[in-house]
């Protein structure tokens, strides 16, 4: 008999749902607050268990468990789970991402509207018996602009309540299209540099990743328009919370509104104590609609996946079962690496794009390898992006995704090609697989050429005249850059061409400009593509997660 442990408080209308699952020969049991051994051997007794963020699920907590097959966060987050560990032991992690959009944008836009008119120092000074009226003048928000930093489900709910305050709202996705944002009321930026010395507010809504970490730190404080306000109910650490105090001291930044730290729970911090300061304990979905809504839903997950196998919102797999698997799980890798590097070959944002299989993968399941497609074009710019949510998630962007095929062969027994459209500019990539595992490039940008898809990439394109590719080898090795593998494709004799580095490392900021200063040498750009055999945790998972519904 299936059994559920609860590990932190639910709202009634899951309990209510939990009562109602007996009727599945579905048991459960409430043990909230627990950790170390007592978290160890909590989860080694039930089949699934669902929490919000009080409890942190490790890998220390998941060692030796053999019974544990699913994992439900009640949110969106799930920073609180150690979605590696539960990978390697075979448990689905899934979420629910639409629970609590609409009050997690409104706690933003209250902490915003809070700062405008000093609402918690006024009550603060008021309840201290005193009446200073004259000392907390305010800002009107009509008329100023706001800049968004993120414009998913809850960057759009917040963007549409700014417009309706008759505010101006700039926006930097790197994914949403101009078309989209238009419709939306939105002003796109290429940056979030280029946006800071126009905001008068700042708000992120971005997972945090290597690159939304400290996104305004130190050298960002010359960027800010001077008396900005920022708020924070995204991740803790996408603001650097010494920056915030730094920008404080020097009247750079007029107010700071936090709802999420560096380190949580956080009860001291320097920011406390300054003027100008907002603070709230990680309340951004403490509502009760948005509280029952990820109850009903994730209990609704676990239980269909204990009494079904259904996987919906899973954050580490994918709903395949090991046949079909077997037949695309290389293409499903070399799919996701063509969407990584596709994402780094233009600043702007994607309008569009269209992949189009030949040979023998036509007449496989190629709607998964479009997923996988789309995870890896997608990376990094939402919360555990993978091949259930990715497509959602582009055309929530307004990025259109067309896929098309045709089962003759062509140079080689099959085929994956993808153009994606930005700004006008079209980039192409294809790629096949050598044996049954191994990627390869073997189109870029209209040239043919061979190249691995993995490892630190170096990309440039080039007049195709003698001495190019000996004088690059010579201005990488003189920095100690060794080069791994190296291929070059070119239109025609004389014409444009492109070379494409395999590195051993990754080449110095000098290292690049010395591969620029070759004469004929038009544009560089270094990748980072994952190591050769990574796979994401979605695809690692897959064949766990279908044997785990079997247990």
């Amino acid at each position: 008999m299936p059994s559920i442990i609860v590990l932190d408080t639910l709202s009634p209308d899951g309990l209510a749902l939990l009562d109602a699952a007996a009727a599945h020969g579905i048991t459960y049991e409430v043990a909230t607050g627990l950790s170390g051994d007592a978290l160890r051997g909590a989860l080694a007794r039930h089949d699934g268990a669902i929490c919000r963020s009080g409890v942190k699920i490790t890998a220390e907590s998941l060692a030796g468990n053999q019974r544990l097959k699913a994992i439900v966060r009640a949110g969106v987050g799930t920073d609180n789970i150690d979605k590696d560990a539960a990978t390697r032991q075979g448990i689905v992690v899934m979420n629910t991402p639409a629970g609590n959009t609409v009050s997690t944008a409104e706690h933003a836009f209250a902490l915003l509207l809070a700062l405008s008119r000093n609402i918690a120092a006024a009550d603060a000074s008021l309840r201290a018996h005193r009446w200073d009226r004259n000392k907390f003048m305010g800002v009107q928000v009509a008329g100023k602009t706001l800049g968004i930093v993120g414009l998913g489900r809850i960057g759009q709910t917040l963007a549409a309540r700014a417009r309706a305050f008759e505010m101006r709202v700039l926006g930097f996705d790197p994914f949403l299209s101009v078309e989209r944002a238009a419709e939306l009321g939105i002003e796109l930026v290429p940056s979030v540099h280029a946006m800071l010395p126009e905001v008068d507010y700042l708000t992120v809504h971005t997972p945090l990743t290597a690159e939304t970490k400290y996104l305004v730190g130190m050298k960002e404080l010359d960027l800010l328009k001077p008396g900005v306000r920022l708020i924070n109910c995204a991740r803790g650490g996408i603001y650097e919370e010494k920056a915030l105090a730094e920008g404080l001291d020097r009247g750079v930044i007029a107010g700071v509104a936090l709802d999420v730290f560096e380190k949580e729970p956080c009860t001291e911090s320097p920011l406390f104590d300054k003027p100008g300061v907002l603070v709230t304990p990680h309340l951004g979905a403490s509502t009760e609609e948005a509280q029952s809504q990820v109850a009903v839903e994730g209990v609704g997950l676990l239980v269909d996946f204990l009494a079904t196998g259904a996987i919906r919102h899973s954050v580490n797999s994918s709903p395949i079962d090991p046949a079909s698997l077997e037949g695309v799980k290389g293409f499903l890798d070399l799919a996701w690496r063509l969407g990584l590097l596709l994402s780094k070959l233009d600043d702007a944002p994607p309008r569009s794009c269209s992949i189009a299989y030949r040979g023998e993968i036509a007449a496989r399941s190629t709607k998964l390898v479009t997923a996988a497609f789309a995870a890896g074009l997608l990376e990094g710019t939402a919360d555990d992006v993978n091949i259930v949510n990715a497509e959602v998630l582009l055309r929530e962007r307004g990025i259109d995704l067309v896929e098309q095929s045709r089962t003759d062969p062509g140079a080689f027994s099959s085929v994956v090609a993808v153009d994606l459209v930005a700004e006008g500019r079209v980039h192409r990539a294809a790629g096949t697989l050598f044996g049954h595992a191994m990627p390869r490039l073997v189109q870029l940008e209209g040239h043919r050429l061979e190249a691995y898809l993995d490892g630190i990439v170096l990309i440039f394109t080039h007049q195709d005249v003698p001495g190019i590719i000996g004088n690059v080898g010579t201005a990488l090795g003189g920095l100690g850059v060794n080069i791994a593998q190296m291929t070059v494709g070119r239109s025609a004799p004389g014409g444009d061409a492109i070379g494409v580095l395999n590195l051993d490392v990754e080449p110095t900021a000098a290292a690049i400009a010395a591969v620029a200063a070759v004469p004929g040498i038009r544009s560089v750009k270094v990748v980072r593509m994952p190591p050769a055999g990574q796979l994401p945790n979605w695809l690692a998972m897959s064949a766990s997660a279908s044997r785990a519904t079997r247990k």
